[in-house]
């Protein structure tokens, strides 16, 4: 998946001389969580979030009154606290290289260019949608997990087990265990119709299956393949 085909076109852009008081009232009438800051040629020069808001608007709070507050965010323009240096990505960055980078610089938020132009915004509730589509969770699957030793071959064996117990893989996920080197996390999700069927064509052949969070995952975890 990437992101020029979930990313927001429906873009909300200001001015940098827009008020800070204005740029709350639009937040608030788009719901949306940031604010995509253009020149007059429409090129992207900023980016402002409602945390950057409610930030500034707290800072001053406990030293002036109402009226003042109000008078002082009617006067403080957008260019004064945006962020400047933008992270962007192109419409051709994949969906799990938007997450990283989001967590690699700790933001929510990611606009979209393509050919130099502002074209889409994704955020941090985006990627996690696709995830969470992608796992396929649901009240009609059943979790399944097993560990195997990081090697070739290992997932076509265990598929190959399910193939044969005529159980349909919805979703699949592999990742390392870091305690345990060498040894890879695999988690299907399949129907829960089958679950039962899917935890025994397993067991017989070898592979133990983990149905929840253990504090002792070594009970699941395969032989060496050197100790063979």
């Amino acid at each position: 998946m990437y992101t020029g085909r979930i990313m927001h076109t429906d873009l909300v852009t200001i001015s940098p001389e827009t008020s800070l008081t204005d740029a709350q009232k639009l937040i608030d009438k788009h719901s949306i969580d940031h604010l995509l800051v253009t020149d007059s040629h429409t090129k992207l020069i900023g980016i402002l979030s409602d945390r950057d808001l409610k930030q500034y608007w707290a800072s001053p709070a406990t030293s002036l009154s109402t009226h003042e507050l109000n008078y002082l965010l009617a006067k403080v323009t957008v260019d004064m606290i945006m962020i400047k240096a933008v992270v962007t990505v192109s419409t051709a960055t994949t969906i799990e290289r938007a997450a990283f980078i989001m967590q690699q610089h700790r933001i929510s938020a990611l606009p979209v260019m393509e050919d130099n132009e502002l074209v889409g915004i994704i955020t941090s509730t985006d990627v996690m949608d696709v995830l969470l589509e992608a796992i396929g969770i649901s009240d009609e699957s059943v979790r399944l997990g097993v560990f195997v030793n990081d090697s070739i071959g290992q997932l076509a064996k265990v598929t190959e087990v399910l193939k044969e117990a005529g159980i349909n893989i919805q979703s699949l996920l592999c990742w390392p265990e870091k305690k345990f080197p060498g040894i890879t996390q695999m988690v299907f999700r399949v129907g829960a119709r089958d679950s039962d069927n899917a935890i025994r064509a397993l067991n017989e052949n070898g592979v133990k299956v983990k149905l929840q969070y253990e504090k002792d995952i070594t009970p699941f975890l395969p032989d060496r393949e050197g100790d063979r």
